[in-house]
């Protein structure tokens, strides 16, 4: 079996630009990853025949970005039985609440985790996913928490200046 690894699927090219918040993530925490544009809609037997690929060859969790009406989550999770992380993008005149909606409305049995829309829930479906990894990859939730830390670090840094200031 292949090193366990996260498949990352958008909808349209025009995704790629909140999608790279998720890929610099799982690259700053050393995930192995793959991306793909698929279409839920638009090519739905690629999407279909892709997901079934990667659940064979070891994918472990799959994060899945659409705006507009959002179904790419859910058809990912209607396929596997692995983790399925949406992320609502905000697109269209409904800014992203249309995306949100579809993501979040799955029927009972077929889940989909839901992170916020935009660029802040491409970052959280790259954390969430490594978190997911981290419980049976030991060195991975030593990364995770050293980046936890760091965060926490730059708050309590810029406090501390803005005191310093005042």
């Amino acid at each position: 079996m292949s090193k366990p690894f996260v498949a990352v699927l958008m909808g349209s090219k025009s995704d790629l630009p909140v999608i790279e918040k998720t890929l610099d993530v799982l690259k700053s925490l050393q995930v192995p990853f793959e991306v793909r544009i698929t279409s839920a809609h638009r090519t739905p037997d690629v999407t279909h025949a892709y997901v079934k690929d990667a659940d064979e060859r070891g994918c472990s969790v799959f994060i899945a970005a659409a705006g507009l009406a959002a179904h790419l989550a859910g058809a990912v999770a209607g396929l596997t039985l692995k983790p399925v992380i949406g992320i609502p993008l905000d697109a269209g005149p409904l800014q992203g609440m249309d995306a949100l909606l579809s993501t979040v409305q799955m029927p009972g049995g077929i889940p989909v985790a839901s992170v916020a829309v935009g660029s802040a829930g491409a970052k959280n479906a790259a954390y969430l996913a490594a978190q997911i990894l981290s419980l049976s990859d030991a060195e991975l939730a030593e990364r995770v928490k050293a980046e936890r830390q760091a965060n926490a670090d730059a708050v309590i840094a810029a406090d501390l200046e803005l005191q310093g200031e005042l």
